[in-house]
């Protein structure tokens, strides 16, 4: 049965997605609704005096109201414009260039964008006993601690298995929502292609040279058509912890790192699917940096990554485009969440996503889970706004829309899944793919795109004018875009 295909039982699909939605005057959201009213104010106290500025005022306000109502690739399209016109400007300063420079400390061979002020720590985990990397936010404070996966497939698995799955997933969040120091998770899985070669090392140092002919053949056939027909999968957590959010802070940065090994090591994974390989050393981490910046090193041995600094695993060079990350020799397009569907979906419709392809791509589940009493406070905010949205309209037209009686629906079932013990929590997705040369940009960002369409209902649009920012949020970097610093 094909990725594309594939039906899940009625048991085994979930629903309850819903975009953040405040209440406005048309389109338009409260704080421009606001905004727009002060401004209206303004003109017509200006015009009290001198009325001829109505002539330039009003008009120029009408227009940006229609730009801030408007939408465009998702967003407001006032909200578009200005970011592209930022990015321009911050083209021209020369700020979304980066390159690798030897300065003095602490600024030295720094990673480039929001992974600047990281800093990896090498530290001891008397749990397993072993090394484990953690990197350090010199800007917030907060720590992140990775996880190596082994995810298990669960297309075969049996429906109570898959089911009980989801439920322990469940309760992994509500353990999040209950503990002030985990600031937020984000969920990584690498599919990176070409991955048989390592299997045609292993299989010449095997080959019986005394094997019959044809068993020879055979192998060779299947060993030569390997590389282009598999992929290696790299799966990881990583958690967000602010050690310092306790009645009783640390004194110093090693009790910061224990503090975090102790609250990470509080989440227990088990019966979710996938299976805990490691806690990430600081060789894993360099490696899973430096080999999304570079494909070409992902299946080097180990030891090549021992001697390599932190700022090392980054570019020598990188530049954020509009459209696109380029590092190196390499180039990355990164497309963000636009919109869930209002359907029940089932739980494979990330297969087409995870699906290998001609290039490197990386998907990234990002969650911040909100507290009992905060879940309580947004959804009774979202079920008066949609409220209002419907009323308001119905005073215009007579009647609400379909569209606004269904989003209040939806809204008052979220209130009541929450208030039945069931977590409210913000998540976004995000999609980066890396092709090892320009020429091949848009080979990859068709490849993207279509992946994205074959999920058959997850809506998704290019992070303009952040490119680099979505590109950290897939590596382990410390880097969570739902997380408040």
């Amino acid at each position: 049965m094909s990725a594309t295909t594939h039906e899940a039982p009625a048991v085994l699909t979930v629903d309850g997605f819903r975009t953040r939605r405040s209440f406005g005057l048309g389109n338009l959201s409260k704080s421009a609704t606001i905004t727009l009213t002060a401004v209206l104010c303004a003109d017509g106290i200006i015009a009290a005096g001198a009325p001829g500025t109505l002539l330039l005022t009003l008009p120029l306000t009408l227009a940006v109201a229609a730009l801030a109502a408007m939408r465009r690739h998702g967003m407001p399209a006032l909200a578009y414009y200005w970011a592209r016109m930022s990015w321009r400007r911050a083209r021209r300063h020369g700020v979304t260039t980066y390159r690798r420079l030897l300065l003095p400390q602490p600024y030295a061979l720094d990673l480039p964008g929001v992974a600047a002020s990281s800093t990896l720590i090498r530290a001891y985990d008397p749990t397993s006993g072993s090394a484990v990397g953690v990197v350090h936010g010199r800007g917030t404070d907060l720590m992140s601690v990775t996880t190596l996966l082994a995810p298990g497939g669960s297309l075969m698995a049996p429906t109570s298995a898959v089911s009980g799955a989801v439920r322990t997933w469940g309760d992994v969040l509500a353990g999040m929502s209950t503990d002030e120091q985990i600031k937020g998770a984000s969920v990584t899985i690498q599919i990176t292609p070409g991955a048989g070669e390592a299997l045609a090392d292993d299989v010449k140092k095997r080959k019986d040279p005394g094997s019959p002919k044809l068993a020879r053949q055979t192998i060779d056939e299947l060993v030569g058509t390997t590389p282009h027909a598999t992929a290696s999968v790299a799966a990881w957590m990583t958690v967000t912890v602010d050690p310092n959010a306790t009645d009783t802070p640390p004194a110093d940065l090693a009790e910061q790192v224990g503090e975090t090994l102790r609250v990470v090591d509080s989440l227990d994974l088990s019966g979710t699917g996938t299976d805990v390989h490691r806690r990430a050393t600081d060789v894993d981490l360099r490696r899973l940096v430096r080999s999304a910046y570079d494909p070409n090193v992902f299946h080097e041995h180990p030891d090549h990554f021992v001697d390599l600094s932190w700022g090392e695993c980054g570019p020598v060079a990188a530049d954020d485009g509009w459209t696109e990350f380029a590092h190196d020799e390499a180039v990355s397009v990164s497309q963000v969440l636009q919109e869930m569907p209002r359907r029940a979906i089932p739980y494979s419709i990330l297969l087409p996503l995870l699906s290998p392809g001609r290039f490197q791509r990386r998907i990234t589940l990002s969650y911040r889970v909100l507290d009992p009493f905060e879940g309580e406070a947004v959804l009774e905010r979202e079920i008066s706004n949609a409220e209002q949205r419907a009323d308001a309209t119905a005073q215009v037209k007579g009647r609400a829309k379909f569209s606004q009686k269904a989003d209040y629906a939806r809204a008052e079932k979220a209130a009541a899944a929450a208030a039945s013990g069931a977590q409210v929590v913000d998540w976004t997705l995000t999609v980066t793919t890396t092709a090892p040369r320009l020429d091949d940009l848009i080979a990859a960002r068709q490849e993207l795109t279509r992946a994205v369409k074959a999920t058959r209902g997850i809506r998704m649009r290019p992070a303009y004018g952040a490119q680099g920012p979505a590109f950290a949020v897939g590596l382990p970097v410390g880097y969570n875009p739902l997380v408040r610093s």
